[in-house]
């Protein structure tokens, strides 16, 4: 399925990263949609965790990168030395790369490997520049009072 969005870019700016996402989520194969299986959640007002189950990949199997507002999470896993011939293989250690595209402002904060489990900790931080202020109005009684001393300066230079 094909979006067209050029209404969109006729009348907005920026949106062309929205329409990257659509693309590449469209682009991505069923098989590697499922694997390696993970959750998200909301922990806090602005805070997430991203939880993936990696049975069998050390952290120096892992590779986490942060690049324009996309999270990489890239597993690499040696060949492990068997002890015996393997009859049954249900545990799947294969490599994979999962891309997860992050909002605006997303930082992320820590992320930790225990029990086969991957957990990358991320939070919303809006700048002060981003965030809502107050704008205080001058008063127009303020601005009279400027004037006068203006003229009484000049007055006092004519004379």
């Amino acid at each position: 399925m094909t979006y067209d969005f050029a209404p969109l870019f006729r009348t907005a700016i920026g949106f062309d990263r929205l329409a990257r996402i659509v693309d590449t989520a469209n682009q991505v194969p069923a098989s590697a949609a499922s694997y390696p299986p993970y959750n998200i959640e909301k922990t806090g007002e602005s805070s997430y965790a991203l939880t993936m189950a990696l049975a069998g990949f050390n952290a120096s199997d892992i590779e986490l990168t942060l690049a324009d507002n996309t999270l990489l999470v890239v597993g690499r896993v040696s060949e492990p030395a068997q002890k015996g011939e393997l009859l049954h293989r249900g545990i799947a250690s294969r490599a994979f790369e999962r891309r997860f595209a992050l909002a605006d402002h997303i930082v992320v904060d820590s992320a930790s490997l225990e029990n086969g489990l991957l957990r990358v900790d991320v939070r919303r931080v809006v700048p002060e520049a981003l965030k809502p202020r107050r704008i205080e109005i001058a008063s127009s009684t303020g601005m009279q009072s400027v004037q006068p001393k203006l003229e009484a300066t000049s007055h006092e230079h004519a004379a």
